[in-house]
């Protein structure tokens, strides 16, 4: 690999995680000097890989592949693997002789959220809660335009979660626009709004946690990383890293304490707007914000298209089973009360996050 030698007919090929990293020398033409980026898989590989591995498989006559490959964006070879494995040993379970559409969405399911905590007990009042919390992300999720389309909402505890609202791009997403990122996070306002809004400013949860976490750090990097703020297309704080843990360790402050000021009323500005946006969205569709949480109450997991007709105010269709867990138990119904007025005592301890 000195350049001074030939050698016809030898072909090194090596991988790193951490291009970036890499000695320039070790680059130069006559060495690697080939690079080949290999990513996720798109649309177009996933629908591939899932035929690769669904060969041997008996499926169903409503198995689409490539809706399949559609509703898993970011997934990997290894991932889509574990999801008709997941999807094989669901039909198994049941005695089936073929793997239907339903055994991949409970196997996506599973994969993307983690198994169900069957023994988990939860009152009647954090379940009322949990369903407003995610009635309120899906809300706003439907009524925010150029956001991604809400494809499941859940009060089924999975992983550490209370409850879960998914939404699943039509297409891979390489870059998002500054519209695409308020919208996120008006959406992730919307469960504690719901909870603010129903129940009292005193009974909101620490449900909303991990939401306004992640909302805090998508304004912070809107100002600081993508120059999507009032302070102008710069950017502020050069992040120092641990080059063979790939983790960071530090971050270089390259600014002054009046534009960290400024970097803080921006970041609160943002978040503090989307907040108002989702607000004023469930109060103008107040009755359907109740109509989708005491339906999810009773049915406890609810798709895309029956969410869109509680919206539009059409009935659902009652002979479809209700979409339950991976034990298909059956739902326990509950009274349906509109709550006009705070219904929940003073809430103690710890709460699990819900997304």
């Amino acid at each position: 690999m000195d350049g001074f030698e030939s050698n016809d007919g030898v072909i090194l090929i090596a991988s790193t995680n951490r291009p970036d990293v890499l000695d320039p020398a070790l680059l130069r033409p006559g060495r690697f000097d080939r690079r080949v980026v290999v990513s996720r898989p798109d649309v177009r590989g996933r629908e591939g890989i899932l035929k690769v591995h669904t060969r041997k498989i008996p499926l169903g006559e409503d198995v689409d592949i490539s809706v399949i490959a559609r509703g898993t964006p970011g997934f990997t070879g290894a991932d889509l693997a574990n999801l008709v494995n997941e999807a094989a040993l669901n039909a198994a379970r049941y005695n089936k002789k073929l793997v239907a559409m339903p055994d991949f969405e409970l196997a996506k399911d599973k994969v993307l959220m983690g198994a169900e905590r069957k023994s988990m007990v939860i009152s009647p009042d954090e379940k009322r809660n949990t369903a407003y919390h995610e009635a309120g992300h899906t809300l706003v999720g439907l009524k925010v335009p150029n956001a991604d389309p809400v494809h499941k909402v859940t009060i089924i505890p999975r992983g550490m979660a209370l409850g879960l609202t998914q939404q699943l791009p039509e297409g891979d997403r390489h870059s998002a626009t500054k519209e695409y990122l308020l919208g996120q996070i008006a959406i992730m306002m919307g469960g504690r709004i719901a909870e603010e809004m129903f129940f009292g400013a005193n009974n909101v949860t620490t449900g909303a946690s991990n939401d306004i976490e992640r909302a805090t750090e998508l304004a912070r990097a809107m100002v600081c990383e993508y120059g999507m703020s009032e302070l102008g297309p710069l950017t502020f704080g050069k992040k120092e890293e641990q080059i063979f843990l790939g983790r960071e360790i530090a971050q270089h402050r390259d600014f002054s304490e009046d534009t960290a000021i400024k970097i803080d009323q921006e970041v609160k500005k943002i978040v503090s707007a989307q907040y108002e946006r989702a607000k004023s969205l469930i109060e103008e569709n107040r009755d359907t914000m109740v109509r989708l949480s005491e339906t999810l109450l009773e049915r406890e997991s609810l798709d895309g298209v029956q969410i869109r007709r509680i919206v539009a105010g059409l009935p659902l269709d009652d002979d479809q089973p209700p979409a339950g867990g991976d034990d298909e138990r059956p739902q326990l119904k509950e009274p349906t009360v509109k709550p006009l007025k705070p219904i929940l005592p003073p809430i103690t301890g710890s709460n699990p996050a819900t997304a």
